[in-house]
């Protein structure tokens, strides 16, 4: 059998949700198409990619070996099929969760006001290149190293972290909280774009256990019903206000570093000017 994109979409599907349920809820298919596809792609490499049980997939030795190559095929089919989207004067800058917070309104002002005709364009993409890889952007805010060779970074500035809660949680009263304040409870993570980690704890403070979301709507929905707490960048406070959630500043918590990145090999036009008014923008602050 010969490889086929839509194997490898559901494999990476699979591997990244945890369940084909999941997957095939994200890729709008049927749990047994699914299930197909993956079984296509292990007939196409001669070996089982995914282990299973009754209650748990996990990748197999051959799984892990050929996940990232099939983030990438994947990364570069999306991006040959964006690459006619592309204005020559407008530029589009991806974000995950929150674009450049309190920052963004004027630095849309001030582009258009030293490149009258041309538009900076904020897009919201749920990957983990924040579009940037699948071609849906021209460049990307990012709050994660940027540790990928076709992609070019610079640290525009930092933010701090900040809790969300529940406007019913017994913490939201206070000004700001610390680390220690999550002791013994459920932290809502976005593994795939999100920025926490249970590494941001120390070792004898962190919370007792995590819940999988999948993107900001998710995680703000679940925040407000009160199951869990989250912690993000201070731009998610500025672009999502939520009747029933609280932010407050965690006064401990190392701050979370802003890249503005884009691809080496198709730089939009004016990079350098965008860096500069990224960077004057975060100095300023």
């Amino acid at each position: 059998m010969d490889l086929e994109l839509r194997h490898l979409r559901a494999f990476v599907a699979v591997a990244d949700d945890g369940s084909f349920t999941a997957a095939a809820e994200r890729l709008h298919f049927s749990q047994a198409t699914v299930s197909r596809a993956v079984a296509g792609l292990e007939a196409a490499v001669g070996g089982r990619v995914l282990w299973r049980t009754t209650r748990e997939i996990g990748l197999t030795p051959l799984g892990q070996r050929i996940l990232g190559p099939a983030r990438r095929i994947l990364d570069e089919a999306a991006f040959i099929a964006h690459a006619n989207e592309r204005s020559d004067a407008d530029i589009r800058i991806g974000y995950a969760w929150a674009a450049l917070g309190r920052h963004t309104i004027d630095l849309q002002r001030r582009w258009t006001g030293e490149f009258p005709g041309s538009e900076l364009r904020f897009v919201q993409s749920s990957t983990p290149t924040s579009g940037l890889a699948e071609g849906e952007v021209d460049a990307a805010v990012l709050r994660r190293t940027v540790d990928d060779e076709r992609f070019e970074a610079v640290l525009a500035g930092v933010e701090q972290r900040f809790a969300a809660l529940s406007t019913t949680d017994p913490l939201a009263r206070r000004r700001s909280i610390t680390l220690a304040d999550f002791a013994d409870r459920v932290v809502a993570i976005d593994d795939r774009t999100g920025t926490t980690t249970i590494d941001l704890w120390p070792a004898d403070c962190r919370p007792s256990r995590t819940r999988v979301v999948h993107g900001i709507e998710d995680w703000l929905t679940l925040i407000a019903a009160g199951p869990a707490i989250g912690i993000t960048a201070e731009a998610t406070t500025h672009q999502y206000p939520r009747p029933g959630v609280k932010y407050r500043p965690v006064r401990d918590a190392q701050p979370i570093p802003v890249w503005l990145a884009w691809r080496r090999d198709d730089p939009p036009a004016n990079i350098d000017q965008l860096v500069r008014l990224v960077c004057e923008a975060y100095t300023r602050a």
